[in-house]
């Protein structure tokens, strides 16, 4: 019974208490009561907490935007998050890419040009992909993580003790007013005495928890510094990702560099109708030569015309496996060395090949002349 009496007691007490905050917030809200403002400083350390907190969530969300853009994607990633399992792995987009280019490749042949090229090009969006994998981990562990846990943990001890500092001021304000009212309608000196008592208690719980949230807040200023090494990790782990990207490909470029880039009469007329295109490389050294398309190297193709108008003979050099199409042409290896020469009335797209006691047709494009 003892225990049952203390606890009712308890809890009206805890009513009084919630009543009398409740009075004293309605009254604030009304103008009908005097308010505690925080000191200056301490309302701005709230302001730059607040904004702290804003942005760092908006600074998150573009990050995943940036690393994941497909919505579904994030949720499903969000759902797994929050029950602690692990996501399924699944390609994304450059080894997708990477993936449908190497089975083309293979489809149309290894030996062709166009098959060989394409399985090069797979190959390098596979590799980009690899190098995005990475970046997206790095930044997962180095830079969101870190922002997640100043949201999910620092700022919401944070947000606890406002709200109690909250609390405590209207305890305060609410102690204040019972005194002046004590005061104002001539009461017992004992309940004056107690009223000043209950402010006096009020005031140095209010105080002691305006110091504990302050050293909270002042903390934000620590997350800056550790958001400013992790937006640093994040920087060179893009910087990283980017130079990966760039020399992939540009070692791509140099192997398709010398690969053939006209095909056809047809092809070579839907280009020669208006004004050139141009490929431009990637600057890396200033001895790169640029890559055109719609055309060789100028000095190629002066030896072809060379060729043809001398009708002679030359040795040339087998840049890619070629099959024969018919019993007309002459079937090649790469880097084998055959004589070419030129047959009048032959397309300007071909040349009469002989190795040994084989002869045949040669597209020039799989050609190299030597001198």
């Amino acid at each position: 019974l003892r225990a049952m009496d203390f606890n009712v007691k308890r809890l009206a007490a805890d009513a009084g208490t919630f009543l009398s905050r409740a009075v004293q917030f309605t009254e604030e809200k009304f103008g009908q009561a005097e308010k505690t403002e925080l000191d200056a400083h301490l309302e701005n350390l709230l302001v730059r907490a607040e904004n702290t907190k804003q942005w760092t969530e908006r600074i998150m969300k573009q990050t995943e935007v940036l690393l994941q853009p497909n919505p579904n994607v994030r949720l499903e990633e969000f759902v797994y998050e929050k029950l602690e399992k692990k996501a399924p792995t699944r390609m994304n987009n450059h080894e997708l890419l990477g993936q449908s280019m190497i089975e083309s490749g293979n489809e149309f042949g290894p030996g062709t040009a166009y098959g060989n090229a394409l399985i090069k090009c797979g190959e390098t969006e596979k590799q980009i992909g690899g190098a995005e994998r990475e970046l997206i981990q790095s930044a997962a562990i180095n830079f969101l993580t870190p922002f997640r846990n100043f949201l999910e943990g620092d700022f919401k001890t944070i947000l606890k003790e406002r709200k109690l500092l909250q609390v405590k001021r209207l305890d305060l304000d609410a102690a204040k007013t019972r005194l002046k009212k004590a005061r104002m309608a001539d009461a017992r000196a004992a309940e004056v005495t107690e009223a000043e008592q209950e402010l006096r208690m009020t005031q140095s719980e209010f105080d002691r928890q305006a110091e504990i949230t302050r050293l909270l807040l002042e903390g934000v200023s620590s997350t800056h510094a550790h958001h400013l090494r992790c937006l640093n990790d994040f920087v060179e782990a893009q910087t990283t990702y980017y130079a990966q990207c760039y020399q992939y490909m540009v070692d791509l470029q140099k192997q398709l560099g010398s690969f053939p880039s006209s095909f056809s009469n047809n092809n070579q007329s839907s280009v020669s109708g208006g004004a050139s295109i141009s490929v431009p490389t990637i600057p890396v050294t200033a001895s790169l030569p640029s890559v055109s398309a719609g055309h060789g190297s100028s000095t190629a193709s002066g030896g072809f015309n060379e060729l043809r108008s001398s009708n002679g003979s030359r040795k040339a050099r087998v840049l890619y496996d070629y099959d024969a199409a018919s019993s007309s042409e002459l079937s090649l290896l790469a880097d084998e060395v055959i004589t070419v020469s030129s047959v009048p009335g032959m397309d300007s797209d071909w040349l009469m090949g002989e190795r040994g006691n084989q002869k045949g047709k040669v597209p020039i494009t799989y050609l190299e002349l030597l001198n």
